[in-house]
């Protein structure tokens, strides 16, 4: 049986930007051997973030949440592997970053719940939900790792 690749999405949100992070954010994706199939800078609109945040847009922190997202462009990727989404996750740390352990992106460079430095999908449907949300077909891009191999050698026939 053929592994599933999933999708995933990341935000390095503003916090990370402003502190020259992006490059390690991405090193360290990269380094797990997660594939990133779309990258880009942006400013997210208002009605990105509400549709983002639709869980959290009607409690009173939303505005400064929104606030902060828009204070300058943040970088999104879209991350595609086995196991992409539990494995984003673990190489992220939890959501509140005093929590997180040393050696994850939040452990390592945060201590907040909203500058916690990145965005990561919470599911296999969220990852799919998000990448469509952030970027359109002609900005996701397939292609074969030459790495594959090593990155996934329980996988292979």
């Amino acid at each position: 049986m053929e592994p599933v690749h999933e999708k995933t999405l990341i935000i390095i949100k503003p916090d990370a930007v402003q502190r020259n992070l992006v490059g390690e954010i991405i090193s360290r994706i990269e380094k797990k051997g997660l594939k990133i199939i779309g990258i880009k800078m942006m400013s997210i609109s208002d009605t990105i973030l509400e549709e983002h945040y639709s869980h959290i847009k009607d409690k009173p922190f939303f505005p400064g949440i929104r606030d902060f997202m828009k204070s300058c462009p943040v970088v999104v990727m879209a991350v595609e592997g086995v196991n992409s989404v539990s494995a984003l996750r673990l190489l992220v740390g939890p959501t509140k970053a005093w929590e997180a352990n040393a050696g994850t992106i939040r452990g390592d460079f945060s201590l907040s719940t909203q500058s916690n430095i990145v965005h990561a999908s919470d599911s296999i449907e969220n990852g799919e939900i998000e990448v469509n949300r952030f970027f359109d077909s002609p900005e996701i891009f397939s292609y074969n790792k030459i790495d594959a191999d090593f990155i996934y050698a329980e996988h292979k026939k």
